[in-house]
């Protein structure tokens, strides 16, 4: 009777898209190819805000799921139940076209509590040039999510003839990684707002720089060069105020670590022991009681599949223990700190109809 019972369970839970594991408490779809009118769903982002909701961000690929310069909407999803529940869609930025959509946003919030996502928009990466440029945007809401400023471009202060960094002036286009920004928390540059941007140059090579503010996102700075020959990167602060960047690379990921808030960088290095596919990830500090390591999504496989989680006890100088979030087919993925302590997760599962986007709620002890 009791093998019934769960089997109906079970089943039921599946049948709207629900499919819990011993691993995870929760585990729910938010988008599927078709659902409001949409091809394909790609790019997460997942951030818990500061008024214990918690809040997704993605690409709406309406038509197909290439990316820029197709037609994409930017779409927002709020819960205020640890992900039980979720809002209906609201659109950051909405896409008119082929070259004139938007996609790949990266979540960050300021200490006053608002919310600045950042996003790129009109021309592919590669065929960007000065004078038809992929953009970066900003948009911003101080009400958790529900409503959303006028994007705002602000891709001069990043790269191109007039950028206010020299060394990126011979650039040609520069997007920043989706899923989640920076917030520092500690010693003297505590308030300063992040996000990791990739640069291209010669329409082929790819260098990281951060783009950094201290004034809540109003006007923006570009680093030093802080990763030759990179591609998305993310980045968490450190115990001690430092800054590790961990850079997408096909093989050993790639890492650097920053002492002064993110302007110079060290020399840059690989972690033979995360050895995966060249995708997007993220990393983040979890913190439960004395209790404190770094945890990093990124697919533990050569291929794009068995998105998992790597633990580091040591601040990100080895990492250990990855576990299996996705066994299959599986790409970018986004992780946040839950105010019950808890993790949650945003990942893409790609199917025969193409991608799905997924919440996964897991317990710290995990």
């Amino acid at each position: 009777m009791r093998n019934s019972i769960f089997l109906v369970v079970f089943f039921s839970l599946v049948a709207i898209g629900i499919r819990p594991t011993e691993a995870q408490d929760y585990r729910q779809r938010l988008y599927a190819p078709g659902d409001y009118g949409s091809r394909n769903w790609r790019i997460p982002a997942i951030r818990a805000l500061p008024d214990s909701s918690l809040l997704v961000v993605n690409d709406r690929r309406k038509y197909n799921e290439g990316d820029l310069p197709e037609d994409i909407d930017i779409v927002a999803r709020r819960s205020t139940d640890n992900g039980r529940s979720w809002s209906e869609p609201v659109t950051i930025a909405k896409g008119t076209g082929r070259g004139h959509g938007y996609g790949d946003p990266a979540l960050v919030t300021t200490l006053q509590g608002e919310v600045i996502c950042a996003f790129a928009g009109s021309n592919g990466f590669f065929a960007s040039t000065e004078e038809n440029p992929i953009r970066t945007f900003i948009a911003r809401s101080s009400d958790g999510g529900r409503t959303w400023s006028k994007p705002e471009d602000i891709t001069a202060q990043i790269w191109g003839s007039k950028a206010l960094n020299p060394d990126c002036r011979r650039y040609e286009g520069g997007f920043c990684a989706s899923g989640n920004g920076l917030l520092l928390t500690r010693g003297p540059h505590a308030g300063r707002i992040l996000f990791a941007t990739a640069l291209c140059r010669d329409h082929r090579e790819v260098d990281n720089f951060v783009l950094y503010s201290d004034d809540n996102g109003h006007t923006w700075q570009v680093s030093h060069l802080a990763y030759r020959g990179g591609d998305e990167a993310k980045m968490v602060e450190l115990s001690d105020g430092r800054i590790l960047l961990s850079v997408r690379q096909n093989g050993p990921r790639g890492y650097n670590i920053s002492e002064d808030g993110g302007v110079t960088w060290g020399t840059q290095g690989t972690w033979p022991e995360m050895t995966t596919n060249a995708c997007n990830g993220d990393i983040i500090r979890a913190t439960r009681g004395n209790q404190e390591v770094l945890l990093h999504s990124i697919t533990n496989s050569m291929k794009r599949e068995n998105v998992s989680i790597f633990v580091s006890y040591d601040e990100g100088k080895s990492w250990c223990n990855p576990k299996t979030l996705c066994p299959g087919k599986s790409v970018y993925s986004s992780l946040t700190l839950l105010p019950d302590g808890t993790i949650g997760a945003y990942i893409e599962e790609s199917t025969l109809k193409g991608c799905e986007l997924w919440y996964i709620n897991l317990p710290f002890d995990w």
